[in-house]
């Protein structure tokens, strides 16, 4: 689980492993497995970076190839 902040300020927790792709059009959005999009704040590298440590600290295997910056 990694913490991103809306567009409003809320603080919420989200589901790292259901990150499909992460765009920055202007606004990053996320988007989820689940046909979901998010919103956020945090900007592509931010969630990169969230998302790894969530990774390191779980013990489960840490790869980039899932998250694609489209720009």
């Amino acid at each position: 689980m990694i913490k991103v902040t809306r567009l409003n300020g809320q603080l919420i927790v989200l589901n790292a492993d259901l990150i499909e792709f992460v765009e920055e059009i202007p606004d990053t959005i996320i988007s989820l497995t689940t046909g979901k999009k998010i919103m956020v704040q945090e900007n592509a590298e931010q969630i990169i970076e969230k998302v790894i440590a969530f990774k390191r600290n779980s013990g489960a295997p840490v790869s980039r190839a899932p998250l694609v910056v489209e720009e």
